[in-house]
C-alpha cells in the first residue's frame, strides 16, 4: 500500500527555505487507492498546501481522504481559513502527521473539521518526522523566540582556528556545500566582529535556491568597528545589521546607516553586546530561526548563556593541537568537570570521506 503520508511529508520538503515565517506543509488527495491531488506550501501569503492540493484534486475530491503534514488552519491570517475549504471541498477523511502548535490553532481545526462531520485523526507515527521537519517553527511557537544552532568546523580535537596562519579550510568542499543547505534553512546568520576581521566573510546563502526572504547577516560589534569596505558592508542590500552598544561613536552609526546597514543598539553587560535583545527584535520580526558562525569566544557566550538550543558540529580527520588553537567554545569555560554544559538527542551524519556532522540539542538549567 502507498505510504500517502510519506509522500505528503516529501512534498512539504520542496518547500524548505521558501515558507518562512509559515511552515512547511505538503499535502496529499486520495480517492479509491489513487492518488488525485498533490500539493506544497511555497511562499507566506500564498496558498496553502491543502488548497493547492485540493484545487489539483477539482471534483474528485468530492469522498476523498486528506493527507497532511500539519492541522488545517481554522483561522484567517494572510490567507483564509484552509479548514474552511476542506469542509466545502466534499471531503471525506483528514489524516495529518501533527497538530499545529500555533495557539491560533492548535487542535481548533480539527475540531472545526470533526464538528462538521469529517473523519479525522492523527498519524502519530509520523508526528516526530514531522516536527522535525519544521522544528524551527515549532521551537518558535512554543517559546516565542527563534531556534538557535551554533554551527563549528572542527578538527578531531575540538579545534576551530590556528594561532597564525588560518588560510585553507578545516572541512571538505562536500561539508561545506552541506553548510550551505543549513543556511538555506535559516532566516538569520551571526558572527562577531573578531570573525569579520580575520575573514572579511560574507556570511551569505550560496545554495543558489529560492528563499522567503533574504538571510539576515547579522555581526555583533560593540564599538561598530567593521570596516565600511569589508566584504559584509559592500555586499548589504538590506540584510546586514551590526548590533552595537550605545558606547560606539555616533558618526560610525551614522556612516553604516548611510551604506544601507541596519545598527542595533543592544546593550549588555560590561560594555558588550546583549544577544538576547538580539533574539528579541528576530523574535518581533518572526524570524523563526538563527544560525551562529563564529569564532570561539561567541560560540562560548551563546552555549554558556543557554541562548544556544543545539548545536552542528562539523569534524574532519585534522589535529592542530598545541595550547594557542582556539577551541569550538573558548572564554572562562567551566571550572569543574560536574559543571559541564550537557547536550542530549545526539546524532552523528556521516558527510563526504572521513568526516561527519554532529548534532546535538542543549540541555536547558
Amino acid at each position: 500500500m502507498p505510504d500517502y503520508m510519506q509522500y505528503a511529508l516529501e512534498l512539504a520538503r520542496e518547500g524548505r527555505g521558501r515558507t518562512s515565517p509559515n511552515p512547511a506543509v505538503g499535502a496529499v488527495v486520495v480517492r479509491n487507492g489513487e492518488i488525485v491531488g498533490r500539493g506544497f506550501h511555497t511562499w507566506a501569503g500564498a496558498d496553502h498546501a491543502e488548497i493547492v492540493a485540493l484545487r489539483s484534486a477539482g471534483e474528485a475530491a468530492r469522498g476523498s481522504t486528506l493527507y497532511v503534514t500539519l492541522e488545517p488552519c481554522p483561522h484567517r491570517g494572510r490567507t483564509g481559513p484552509c479548514a474552511d475549504v476542506v469542509i466545502q471541498s466534499g471531503i471525506r477523511r483528514v489524516v495529518t502527521a501533527m497538530q499545529d502548535p500555533n495557539p491560533l490553532v492548535n487542535g481548533k481545526g480539527l475540531r472545526q473539521l470533526r464538528e462538521a462531520g469529517l473523519d479525522v485523526s492523527i498519524a502519530d507515527e509520523y508526528t516526530a518526522e514531522a516536527e522535525r521537519l519544521n522544528e524551527a517553527f515549532v521551537h518558535f511557537m512554543k517559546t516565542g523566540r527563534p531556534l538557535v544552532t551554533v554551527k563549528a568546523a572542527l578538527t578531531l580535537d575540538g579545534k576551530i582556528a590556528a594561532p597564525q596562519d588560518n588560510i585553507g579550510w578545516i572541512t571538505s568542499e562536500i561539508a561545506r556545500a552541506d553548510v550551505q543547505q543549513v543556511r538555506h534553512f535559516s532566516d538569520a546568520i551571526l558572527t562577531g566582529f573578531g570573525t569579520v576581521a580575520e575573514d572579511d566573510c560574507l556570511l551569505t546563502d550560496r545554495s543558489g535556491l529560492e528563499r522567503s526572504r533574504p538571510l539576515l547577516r547579522i555581526v555583533l560589534d560593540s564599538q561598530l568597528r567593521i570596516p565600511l569596505a569589508s566584504k559584509m558592508i559592500t555586499s548589504a542590500k538590506g540584510d546586514v545589521m551590526i548590533v552595537g552598544t550605545s558606547a560606539a561613536p555616533a558618526e560610525r552609526r551614522k556612516a553604516l546607516e548611510a551604506a544601507g546597514v541596519q545598527v542595533l543598539i543592544a546593550d549588555g553587560a560590561g560594555g558588550r553586546t546583549d544577544p538576547l535583545k538580539v533574539l528579541d527584535y528576530l523574535a518581533a520580526q518572526r524570524y523563526l530561526s538563527l544560525m551562529v558562525e563564529a569564532g570561539s569566544h561567541v560560540n562560548w557566550t551563546m552555549l554558556d548563556s543557554q541562548i544556544a538550543d543545539k548545536v552542528l558540529f562539523y569534524y574532519a580527520p585534522k589535529i592542530l593541537g598545541g595550547l594557542k588553537s582556539l577551541p569550538v567554545a573558548g572564554g572562562p569555560g567551566r571550572m569543574r568537570r560536574a559543571d559541564a554544559m550537557l547536550l542530549q538527542r545526539l546524532t552523528v551524519h556521516p558527510i563526504g570521506e572521513d568526516e561527519f556532522v554532529v548534532e546535538a540539542y542543549v540541555v536547558k538549567n
